[in-house]
Parts: C-alpha cells; sequence; structure tokens
C-alpha cells in the first residue's frame, strides 16, 4: 500500500522548546507510523538572519538528535540536514526565475521580520519562501504539517508548482511538480508564551523565561515556571480571552498530563496558582526527563547521530535528484547526456 508522504523540519536558531515539541515533533513522530515521512534540520534558512557558525553547527546537530531523542525512528522516517542536499538550493535558483517578486514581498513574515532588521534585511530573508517551497517540492511531498504561521508560505509552494511550473511547462498535462496538500493535526496545540500569552513562544525571544526547552534542567523548569506570567483570578479556565495566560498553561498541563482540556478543568476549577504551578512544574518534568536521558546519549555517542544522517541524506538525495531532473528538463536545461543534433 502506497504511503503519503510528508515533510517538515525546524530552524536549528536554538534549542527546541515545549511548542515546537507539543505542536510538531510529537505528531511527526505518530505520523512516521502512518506515512512516508522526512524532516530535516533546516538550516540553510536559519543563515537568512545574522548568526554564529560555530553555534548554527552546534545546534544543528542538537536539533538531529532531539528529533531521535523525541521519538524520530531512523529506521520508520527520514531524518536529514537540509544544506547536505545541494537540490534544495538548485532547485530554490530555479523557482526564482519564475516566481514574481511581488509574491515574496506581500509575504506577512517578510514583513515583521524586515521591520525588527531595519538596514540589515538580506535577500535571503525575502526569498526564503521560495527555498521553503523548494524544499517541500523536492520531496513530492502529498502532506505538509503546517501551523497558522506558515499556510502562507505553503499557498506559495502551491502557486509555483501549479501556476509557474505545471502550467507553464508540461506538455501532456502532466504534473512536472506535486502540489502539496496542508495537514491540520487534529490534536495539534499551540503552546505560548511564559511571559505574554498572547504570543507564541518562540525561540526567536530575547527573554529565555519565555519559553521551556527540551534540554532545561528540573531546576531551570521550577524557575521558568514561577516566573511565568498569571493573573489575579482565583481558579483556573479554559477559552476566557480575558485570561490567555491561564489558557495556555492549563493547556500545557493538559496535554502532559495526560488527563485531557475535560478532566484538568473541573481538577482546577478553583486551585489557585500557588498549588497549580507545582503541579505544571512536575508534569513538565516528567514529560521532558526520557527525552533529555535518550539525547545525552546520542551527543556522547555522535558517530551514531551522523550514522543516521548518512542514511537519512541518502534516502533524500534519491528522491529530490530526481524532481530536480525532472524540473531542469522541463523548463529546457540541457542534460548531461550528449545531445543529438
Amino acid at each position: 500500500m502506497n504511503r503519503k508522504r510528508v515533510l517538515s523540519g525546524v530552524q536549528p536558531t536554538g534549542a527546541i522548546h515545549l511548542g515546537n515539541w507539543i505542536g510538531a515533533i510529537r505528531n511527526w513522530v505518530e505520523l512516521q507510523k502512518s506515512h512516508e515521512t522526512y524532516v530535516c534540520v533546516v538550516d540553510l534558512h536559519a543563515i537568512t538572519i545574522p548568526h554564529d557558525p560555530k553555534l548554527l553547527a552546534k545546534n544543528t546537530l542538537s536539533t538531529a538528535a532531539l528529533y531521535v531523542a523525541c521519538g524520530m525512528n531512523p529506521k520508520e522516517c527520514s531524518i536529514f540536514i537540509q544544506s547536505h542536499i545541494s537540490a534544495h538550493s538548485e532547485l530554490c535558483w530555479l523557482l526564482n526565475c519564475i516566481t514574481p517578486i511581488n509574491w515574496l514581498e506581500r509575504m506577512i513574515q517578510f514583513k515583521e521580520k524586515a521591520i525588527k532588521q531595519g538596514e540589515n534585511v538580506s535577500v535571503g530573508l525575502l526569498d526564503y519562501p521560495v527555498l521553503m517551497a523548494a524544499d517541500i517540492l523536492l520531496y513530492d511531498a502529498d502532506l505538509v504539517p503546517v501551523g497558522e504561521d506558515q499556510k502562507q508560505h505553503l499557498e506559495l509552494a502551491r502557486d509555483i508548482a501549479q501556476q509557474r511550473i505545471n502550467s507553464r511547462f508540461s506538455l501532456d498535462n502532466r504534473e512536472i511538480l506535486k502540489v502539496p496538500k496542508p495537514l491540520i493535526m487534529k490534536d495539534s496545540a499551540k503552546v505560548m508564551s511564559l511571559t505574554e500569552g498572547t504570543s507564541k513562544m518562540s525561540k526567536s525571544d530575547p527573554n529565555e523565561n519565555s519559553r521551556i526547552t527540551l534540554l532545561d534542567p528540573p531546576d531551570v523548569v521550577t524557575k521558568k515556571i514561577k516566573r511565568a506570567k498569571t493573573d489575579s483570578y482565583l481558579g483556573l479556565e479554559f477559552n476566557n480571552p480575558e485570561r490567555p495566560e491561564a489558557d495556555n498553561l492549563l493547556n500545557i498541563y493538559a496535554i502532559l498530563s495526560g488527563s485531557g482540556r475535560e478532566v484538568v478543568a473541573k481538577e482546577c476549577s478553583s486551585m489557585g496558582w500557588g498549588k497549580f504551578k507545582p503541579l505544571l512544574t512536575d508534569a513538565i518534568i516528567a514529560s521532558i526527563e526520557p527525552i533529555q536521558t535518550r539525547y545525552k546519549e546520542l551527543i556522547a555517542d555522535q558517530g551514531e547521530v551522523q550514522r543516521i544522517l548518512d542514511q537519512g541524506k541518502e534516502q533524500a538525495q534519491e528522491v529530490a535528484d530526481v524532481t530536480l531532473k525532472r524540473v531542469k528538463t522541463a523548463i529546457g536545461l540541457l542534460g548531461n547526456a550528449k545531445a543529438n543534433y
């Protein structure tokens, strides 16, 4: 039976946090059992902003190890580093040449990040949605797990595939590039900042207390939860727009405790923050402890991580090269074989 193919990835711009794990990676772990799954560390995206080369290399390896520590099984999925597959950059250039620049200028994330970076905005920051499209389209992905903040980028990938490649260069109405569909996970959850309940938990937030990383030791988790923003109400509840922090922290507890929202809502309906925060702290520590144990084993044996990445690269390269050749042929680039004139 042919399984649907899924592709996703995370930037190695910092330690993976609860939001990355709960909202994405835990879902990938389940998907690999029923889908042909490719997950990459998207290091080329990480250099669209100023970065420390040594830290980037360290974080790239760390992110790959955390994928495995979280449950991504190299026997069931392909784990690889984006920059190790040169077809990503090559297809990106080909797509650049047929993508209207105004499509990129309307990207919401570019506008937001450009404001923050001021005069230091790079061409890469404007262009990275095309690289993202190349990432997705290279692997003939049927489905792409996306959150609200990435829907626009997936739509760009779909438009490039259908309107700029397939409709213009297909001679027999066959797909040159597969047009992917979004995969909205039913149990996906958005985890918000610990310091501001209306903002998404983010690796780029300068305040480290805004997030809990999967590698935070118990004492750090305890301090961050103690400092987490709360309110003056007695009792916790979901879905009250005036209490975003209560909704966020209660949601994290419902997921990590395994009790579910209905049970947790009853359990905490009259509970004060002083009693709730230790419960949440214990649930977080218990949940990430096995991940940390497995991560330490992997980092201690980096040869094993490299073996996994080499295997993933080989599997990804095979698919990517076929797609790239198909696109190059379709747009008229002469192949390496001797031509007959």
